[in-house]
């Protein structure tokens, strides 16, 4: 056996090992972009490690990954030692890896084809110490390209998926293909959760209909998958993603805040069902 072939085996080994400490394995997607899957991917860790769940979080959009400055780490880096790779503290029970966290200047595109990709994303599972853990959140960018199947195909016993759409026509119709994507894959579909549904005014309170409201409850009906909830669009939950300050961390008496809090008890309890 060659030493190529070796290392393979060993690798594969340490995959092995990493996952089997890790609960639960929890894969976010959506079927466009621009909907606010990573706002919802960083608040619902926030809010599983502020319920003292141990969490870690990885970005696997290898081209636009905005996991770093949403959970404010933007700037550290990924360091080494006789574990492996260790993966950055956001909270004492939430790490997080993400390709942001080894790049020297933040405006250097990454320009790679599918096959560099998996090797990326296979390191990041198997050679972090990610240690013991309750969830493990994967934020993969939009479609059902290399990142997403990667992870799938790297991740033989991953137990959950969210879906994020908007309520648009648009929107609802792509998130539709994912949710075939993990059904062909045989991944437990955990639900959908509608962000960006109506907008409260902050001047006289009422509820407008930005991008519609409804689209995917109606889509996790047709489909017959678990309905989450719905966030509205909230200033503060930009603001607060744009400072590095999850909503749930740090504004946590908004009603947005409340709303994420409550769909973030819908999926524990969905897998605590199992």
């Amino acid at each position: 056996m060659n030493e190529k072939s070796v290392k393979a085996m060993e690798q594969e080994e340490r995959l092995k090992i990493n996952l089997s400490r890790i609960k639960n394995k929890l894969i976010i997607l959506s079927g466009k972009g621009g909907v606010g899957k990573t706002t919802v991917a960083v608040n619902l860790a926030y809010g599983l490690a502020l319920k003292g769940h141990k969490i870690g979080i990885l970005d696997v959009d290898i081209h636009g990954p905005n996991i770093a400055k949403m959970l404010g780490i933007e700037g550290r880096k990924l360091e080494s030692s006789n574990l492996g790779i260790e993966p950055v503290e956001v909270l004492p029970n939430l790490k997080a890896v993400s390709i942001a966290l080894l790049m020297e200047n933040q405006d250097t595109p990454i320009i790679w084809r599918g096959p560099l990709k998996m090797v990326t994303i296979k390191q990041f599972l198997s050679d972090v110490n990610w240690g013991d853990l309750d969830y493990l959140i994967v934020d993969s960018p939009p479609g059902t390209g290399d990142e997403p199947l990667s992870v799938c195909q790297l991740i033989s016993d991953i137990n959950g998926a969210i879906i994020v759409t908007t309520p648009q026509d648009v929107a609802i119709l792509d998130s539709r293909k994912s949710v075939q994507f993990t059904k062909e894959l045989k991944i437990p579909i955990v639900g959908i959760v509608e962000n960006m549904s109506g907008f409260i005014c902050p001047h006289c309170q009422r509820e407008i209909d930005l991008f519609g409201v409804g689209g995917g409850e109606k889509a996790a009906c047709d489909l017959k998958v678990p309905f989450l909830g719905r966030i509205p669009v909230e200033p503060e939950m930009v603001k607060s993603g744009d400072s590095g300050q999850p909503l749930l961390g740090f504004k946590n008496e908004s009603s947005t805040a409340k709303i994420m809090d409550k769909i973030t008890e819908n999926i524990i309890n969905e897998f605590q069902q199992r």
